[in-house]
């Protein structure tokens, strides 16, 4: 596999600066945490020790407080390369200088899958030289508790150690620190080719690294990732974009328990210098069905197993009523309370920062839809699901069927009024209809003649209240004069045919231009009308969505297999899609107005949306030729 990267010469960055552009990151992580390295060599993301726990850096959110670790040459006149180790979550980052050439390896110890809670911990940075002589400078300056909590330092023989009451973290160092008088470390060393230095952050309880023990774990390492990718059962057209999103999605999965979180960051804007800033470091019933979908689709079966086993336990534990919350903390307790960090400045000053998320009080009728499909497929490809488990779905089903006709907040978590979403109305229909076929395929007990007759009622009330003649489209709510690009699932739930008249024309309205009425930028889809949808934020707008983007070119394949015509143009808007991920592959939520990344960083929805996409237009292309 060719490895993707990215150059930048001029100046390193210093303190001082603006945040990173989050398109300049990749990510590294153990499958408990992740930490995203800018393609200057510096960490200015970390939370420690779970995705969903407080910040040791987030430099990301306020470059001057919010605490980093840097290790770049030091050379006025360097250009830098990015990319990964092929077929690992292993990152490299290169220094090119007049001197020489120099690189830090960045990653992550994985151990026995990521699954045991008593796995040693250990971020590794391997620097070395390869070629000429290379002067280095490390920083590291921790910021604990999202830059809230102070730490003492003790520098010694082994390295630096950081400790709050809350949490101490070692880093180890083969050369003596010295302090930097802001509470962090420094270091300036010289390689010459050959010559290589290991650094690592670690609890401090845990032996110091030699370069021998920092190798093996390197390999460990490496085969552990190419091992799991072995798994992919996709050999076609875009393979290494297909196989780098599989990658990132496994970074987003906490091992201990199989819980998916939507993206490893909190507050990244979706526009900039506005208050669209939320915190995704959680766990989405939504997110995480489509998650299971895309994984499904290229042969991850076992990721699907473990979720299902822990969905199963969230849902025994509910309120017995079929009622469901829509989000989880990865160890699936009920996410924080949503705050504001008033004194972090925020990306680009993007404020409010906020940790915790106020949606897990809404009504999101949708998330049904999405938990029974991820059901039938994990059913249909990987492992059966029991009767006890079928048992607890059996009364979502039910609550399905007593609520679907009341006004919710959708799929895009409205902080407006409630509606009547069209979105939800399909994904009410979605959850009959799948728990219908469950319940015919495995011959559970069920209430066949409810269920029919209320998935019926649904189609007909999205048909009769939810398509607008005179715009010949599908609309964003009942009484709505809104498009909504959620509607274009509709084809990909087998709500509706691909080519079905309705369909067609709502999916032409979408694709027309935003200027002209529609939802789309050169072919990019926005999600909806942000200045005149009710969403109970100010009108600010965003990017376009990269997810909406990818079911606009799933929508297309899927009625390309009668009009080739189509089928091209899902092809085009695809290979368009490529040139917005960033040097190493990754994608933000959202593409913004310079092309730049916006929203949370890496996101699962964007990344599984990129392999459904391939697949299905993967297919259809093969029959098409």
């Amino acid at each position: 596999m060719a490895k993707r990267e990215q150059s930048h010469s001029g100046p390193r960055p210093r303190e001082g600066q603006a945040e990173a552009p989050i398109e300049s990151h990749g990510l590294i992580g153990d499958l408990r945490t992740a930490a995203l390295v800018t393609d200057h060599g510096t960490i200015d993301w970390l939370c420690w020790p779970r995705f969903d726990s407080p910040t040791v850096f987030a430099a990301l959110l306020d470059a001057d407080q919010g605490g980093h670790f840097r290790i770049g040459c030091t050379s006025e006149e360097t250009v830098t390369r990015q990319s990964y180790w092929a077929q690992t979550n292993v990152l490299v980052t290169r220094f090119y200088s007049e001197q020489g050439v120099g690189e830090v390896l960045d990653f992550m110890v994985v151990h026995d899958g990521g699954k045991s809670m008593d796995t040693p911990r250990r971020l590794i940075r391997h620097v070395r030289a390869a070629r000429g002589k290379v002067n280095f400078e490390l920083v590291c300056r921790p910021a604990f508790n999202y830059a809230r909590t102070p730490h003492t330092l003790t520098l010694d023989d082994k390295g630096a150690l950081f400790e709050t009451d809350e949490l101490s973290l070692r880093l180890t160092s083969p050369d003596r620190l010295k302090d930097d008088g802001k509470d962090g470390v420094i270091l300036r060393f010289t390689l010459e080719a050959g010559e290589e230095k290991v650094f690592c952050l670690q609890p401090p309880e845990l032996e110091v690294l030699d370069q021998t023990s920092s190798t093996r774990l390197f390999n460990e390492t490496v085969r552990y990732w190419r091992h799991w990718l072995d798994q992919c059962t996709y050999h076609g057209r875009w393979r290494e974009l297909v196989e780098r999103s599989a990658l990132t999605l496994k970074l987003m999965i906490y091992a201990p328990t199989g819980a998916i979180i939507a993206a490893p960051t909190t507050s990244l804007p979706e526009f900039m210098g506005g208050t669209r800033n939320w915190d995704y470091r959680y766990t989405w019933l939504r997110d995480a069905a489509f998650t299971l979908y895309a994984l499904i689709r290229i042969g991850f079966v076992e990721e699907a197993s473990q979720f299902m086993r822990w969905l199963e336990g969230r849902i025994r534990e509910g309120p017995g009523d079929g009622r469901l919350p829509i989000m989880f903390r990865v160890d699936g307790d009920a996410p924080l309370t949503e705050e504001n960090l008033e004194h972090l400045s925020g990306y680009n000053g993007s404020r409010p920062v906020r940790i915790g998320n106020h949606a897990v009080h809404q009504q999101q009728l949708d998330i049904y839809g999405e938990l029974m499909d991820s059901v039938y497929l994990s059913n249909k490809y990987g492992e059966p699901i029991s009767y006890a488990f079928w048992s607890h779905l059996r009364r979502s089903i039910n609550y399905v069927c007593d609520h679907w006709r009341e006004a919710d907040q959708g799929i895009w978590e409205m902080r407006g009024p409630a509606q009547h979403f069209v979105s939800s109305k399909l994904q009410c229909w979605v959850a009959l209809d799948r728990g219908i076929r469950l319940a015919d395929k495995r011959s559970f007990p069920a209430e066949r003649e409810r269920w029919l007759k209320e998935r019926d009622a649904i189609y007909e009330s999205i048909m009769n209240e939810g398509f607008d003649e005179k715009r010949g489209a599908f609309m964003q709510a009942y009484g709505s004069d809104s498009l909504d690009a959620s509607n274009l699932l509709m084809p990909l739930m087998f709500f509706v045919a691909p080519s079905d008249p309705r369909m067609l024309s709502t999916l032409e309205a979408i694709s027309t231009p935003a200027s002209k009425g529609g939802l789309s930028d050169d072919g990019l889809i926005y999600r909806y009308d942000a200045e005149a949808a009710q969403d109970g934020i100010d009108a600010e707008g965003e990017g376009t969505f990269n997810l909406c983007t990818f079911w606009c070119v799933e929508a297309y394949t899927r009625a390309g297999r009668t009009e080739p015509r189509l089928l091209d143009y899902a092809r085009q808007l695809f290979e368009r899609m490529h040139g917005y991920s960033n040097h190493v592959g990754l994608y933000g939520e959202q593409v913004g107005p310079r092309g730049e990344a916006l929203g949370n960083f890496p996101q699962a929805l964007t990344h599984l949306s990129l392999i459904s996409a391939a697949v299905n237009l993967d297919r259809a292309l093969g029959r098409h030729d």
